[in-house]
């Protein structure tokens, strides 16, 4: 299953194209979830798992993978389900998020499917606020149409390890504090988690943050402000974005805002759970401006403030 993996040169070409792959999963029951590829680093097998004292409730365990010790996240339990039981056809699916590395344990693994973002749903709001999912999408095998589940990963370890919004000291610049309020920021991620971290770190500076839950929705902002005669250079200190949405990604925001006369000078960041250089490859063809693995308070507020003084002269 390791072997299934893309290529960087591979993922950029996806990702560029809008389009994904995603490795379905069962948890021992009928439904099937999903992972993005792109955040997969292995699949292997249930190895022995050595017990944690006084872990959090949804690990279960560490194990040993190439030389390097991976906390254990039962993914049944960190979703709200009964504890997975552990049987032959159980699996640890070992992902790279936010800079680090954790498995997860599920139950058989089925197959990777590449698909584009066009097709990834939201999920819908009927649902309410307490599930674990980011978005939906369709699999067809036969005549039969199957409902798979996107996990939403940053609310399952925003849950076991708690962020910090804080920002630490003499990392703001005291002497400009006053030109962060009412300064605007349009972020589009479909994680609600990652919204209100953003929110949250930035609020503490006087900045209005403006979200949007994809690319799509991001964009029809923007342009239906420059179609009303809008100056959204001005309105806009900067646009942040993640990289994985439904419906567009935030590669392909950045392209379309780069393809607008109107947008094409917006500073664009890119702030997603992914991380090294499959990332850098995605900044320098899409012509994002920066670059920032989350979350990371200082290096956001730190990538904030260099944007506004980079404008302060100017105005």
């Amino acid at each position: 299953m390791a072997g299934v993996l893309a290529s960087v040169n591979q993922r950029t070409q996806l990702v560029g194209e809008n389009r994904l792959e995603l490795l379905l999963f069962h948890l021992h029951s009928r439904h099937l979830f999903a992972l993005n590829v792109f955040k997969v680093k292995e699949v292997v097998k249930l190895p022995h798992l050595n017990i944690m004292p006084n872990a959090h409730p949804k690990v279960c365990g560490v194990t040993t993978i190439r030389g390097e010790s991976i906390p254990v996240i039962d993914l049944r339990r960190a979703i709200c389900m009964p504890e997975c039981e552990r049987d032959a056809d159980c699996n640890l699916v070992i992902t790279e998020y936010n800079r680090s590395v954790q498995a997860f344990l599920v139950g058989k693994v089925d197959q990777i499917v590449n698909t584009t973002w066009s097709d990834i749903m939201p999920t819908p709001s009927s649902v309410g606020k307490n599930h674990y999912l980011t978005a939906l999408t369709k699999v067809t095998r036969g005549d039969i149409e199957h409902i798979v589940e996107i996990i939403d990963v940053e609310k399952v370890l925003a849950e076991i390890i708690e962020y910090d919004i804080g920002i630490s000291d003499n990392v703001l610049d005291e002497s400009i504090r006053e030109d962060f309020k009412g300064r605007k920021i349009l972020h589009a991620d479909d994680s609600p988690t990652a919204r209100r971290q953003v929110a949250d770190t930035l609020a503490q500076l006087g900045i209005e943050i403006i979200p949007a839950t994809d690319g799509q929705e991001a964009l029809n902002l923007l342009t239906k402000w420059a179609d009303e005669g809008l100056d959204v250079n001005k309105e806009l200190l900067a646009v942040i974005t993640d990289a994985e949405m439904p419906v567009m990604d935030g590669y392909r925001l950045t392209y379309e805002i780069r393809n607008d006369p109107r947008l094409k000078d917006l500073y664009v960041v890119l702030n997603t759970s992914l991380s090294g250089s499959f990332n850098q490859a995605m900044v320098e063809k899409v012509g994002c401006n920066a670059f920032l693995s989350k979350f990371q308070p200082d290096l956001l507020v730190q990538e904030v403030q260099n944007r506004l003084k980079a404008v302060l002269p100017s105005e």
